[in-house]
This record gives C-alpha cells, sequence and structure tokens, in this order.
C-alpha cells in the first residue's frame, strides 16, 4: 500500500511541476510577443504565428497564413511605427486559451490590442490578432 501511495504522490507532484512549466513557457511567450510589438518588429512577432491566424489591423481583415500575417503586421509597422505598448490584461479561459489586450501607441494615434494563444503541438501560438484604433 505504501509503495502505491509513493507512486501516486510521485506522479501529483511530476503533475504539478510540468503544468507549472507550462505556465511559465506560456508567460514567457506573451512577454516576448508584447517586446516584439513593442518594438515593431514584425518578423520576430511572426515566431508566435499559428499556421494561420485571424488577423484584424487597419485595412486588413480576415484569416490568412503566417506569411501573409506577417507582411501585412510589417506594413502596419511602417505605416504605424510603434511610440509605445503597453499590456493592461491577460487572462486564460476555460478551454486553456491565452489571452492578452494591450494599447498600442503610434504618434497620436491608439490602437486597442488583443491576442489569443493556443497549444497548438504543445507551443502557444498566436491564433487571433487585432490592432483596432480607439480614435474611431
Amino acid at each position: 500500500m505504501t509503495t502505491r501511495k509513493n507512486i501516486f504522490l510521485t506522479i501529483l507532484f511530476l503533475a504539478g511541476i510540468f503544468l507549472a512549466a507550462g505556465n511559465t513557457y506560456a508567460q514567457e511567450v506573451t512577454s516576448k510577443i508584447a517586446a516584439s510589438i513593442r518594438s515593431g518588429n514584425a518578423k520576430e512577432l511572426s515566431n508566435y504565428f499559428n499556421q494561420t491566424l485571424d488577423l484584424s489591423a487597419p485595412g486588413s481583415e480576415g484569416t490568412f497564413s503566417k506569411a501573409q500575417a506577417e507582411m501585412i503586421i510589417k506594413n502596419f509597422f511602417v505605416k504605424y511605427p510603434p511610440s509605445s505598448y503597453s499590456q493592461n490584461h491577460q487572462g486564460k479561459s476555460n478551454d486553456g486559451s491565452q489571452y492578452a489586450i494591450g494599447v498600442y501607441k503610434s504618434g497620436n494615434t491608439n490602437f486597442r490590442t488583443y491576442f489569443l494563444l493556443r497549444n497548438i503541438g504543445g507551443k502557444p501560438l498566436i491564433h487571433q490578432l487585432k490592432f483596432e484604433s480607439e480614435d474611431d
């Protein structure tokens, strides 16, 4: 009986470690995504794109391939170079997806920014990304 109890406790302990590591990795990814947005680095940001993603930016809205989305975001950053980006809220939905909401500033223009991460193949990837002008 003691052996079963020890095995159970060991499994429970290891599961806790893996869950904590997964949350830490997802938070690290969220921080790297925020840094990419803050610096206007479309190439770095695209490293976290799913193979297709829902994207909304001024002049573009729809489902795009990773390569198309990178070009759209690159053009967005050229047209609206970053002054700052602050992440105001982040959380987790019931299905395990993670999201973050922030404000991207370019000159006098503010964009409400939202991204949704889903685990694809064990990695959190951007499934949805939105830059919506707050000035409209």
